[in-house]
């Protein structure tokens, strides 16, 4: 497996952000600990960042586009004329001969797609599959939206998924709970809208435990991982989280959030390849609208 980002020429810090919410750049430091995040310029469209993460992906690898099997994109910011993103990103790519879809679980679409990628290799359905998470989240939410503005970012990540020796990617431990979702949603506009206190005590609840049955499926503990990186959408989650794993010094967090803010289904491959010279086991752990959740714990390349 290797892990590559996109991330768009703009940066944008607090105080932008905070002119157009009545706020301020430590009310936003302190709500969920972001500094800036990086938004999508026109020419910066979720094919071309998704592109460009996969390309570097495969570069990495050393597989040539024409031997992918597959491509998965994760997005919840599709809003273009073509159905899906995925057959533009493999026709991007080159990769004429893979098949193409898009997977929409929100905030936990990359760690499904990755469970998606790992069980067609597995089944030898595939060969080498490119998993990319892309956003414009900037498309769908409300810049004067006290709730959501200051927390978005736009960008992509992707990894490639082949075959291995040894096993890299871990059982998944997924679910969903539709009765709450409500809290994060769209409105009649197609504009993002969210209950954050209530998103807030949902997922400090739900994050640990799936984190701890996903250590459990891979036969592992806290103590035996090199890296925590959960979808960065909030510091405060993030560190709740670290706390109620209990996880040691030795463990790398991922705290991508600070300069790069929420991206999404990006945030997961944004936030890996963000990790200064890590390998080893590392946990997966994503979230959000539908309500859905999902966690895994991969060897990082």
């Amino acid at each position: 497996m290797s892990v590559a980002s996109y991330r768009p020429r703009t940066e944008v810090g607090n105080e932008t952000v905070a002119a157009l919410i009545d706020s301020s750049d430590e009310w936003i430091r302190r709500r969920c600990g972001i500094e800036s995040r990086r938004h999508a310029a026109p020419d910066e469209s979720l094919v071309m960042m998704g592109a460009a993460a996969a390309s570097k992906a495969l570069a990495n690898a050393g597989i040539d586009p024409l031997d992918v099997s597959a491509v998965l994109v994760a997005t919840m910011s599709h809003r273009g004329r073509a159905t899906t993103v995925a057959p533009l990103v493999a026709d991007a790519l080159g990769a004429t001969a893979a098949a193409a879809m898009d997977l929409g679980a929100a905030c936990a679409g990359f760690p499904y797609a990755l469970a998606t990628a790992d069980a067609l290799v597995r089944s030898g359905a595939a060969g080498y599959v490119v998993v990319v998470g892309a956003e414009r989240m900037t498309d769908i939410i409300d810049d004067h939206d006290r709730g959501t503005a200051f927390l978005f970012g736009d960008g992509a990540g992707a990894v490639v998924v082949g075959p291995a020796q040894t096993c890299e990617i871990g059982p998944v431990v997924w679910g969903a709970d539709g009765s709450h979702s409500e809290v994060l949603r769209y409105d009649e506009t197609g504009i993002l809208r969210m209950a954050g206190p209530e998103v807030f005590r949902w997922a400090t609840s739900v994050v640990p435990d799936v984190a701890k049955r996903a250590l459990d499926a891979a036969g592992m503990s806290a103590s035996d991982l090199a890296a925590f990186i959960p979808h960065q959408a909030n510091l405060r989650i993030t560190s709740v989280a670290a706390k109620a794993l209990d996880l040691g010094p030795h463990v790398q967090v991922a705290t991508d959030i600070v300069t790069n803010g929420n991206t999404g289904a990006a945030s997961i491959p944004q936030a890996m390849a963000a990790l200064p010279d890590t390998s080893g086991p590392a946990l997966l752990v994503g979230f959000g609208a539908g309500l859905s959740y999902a966690a895994q714990v991969v060897t990082l390349p």
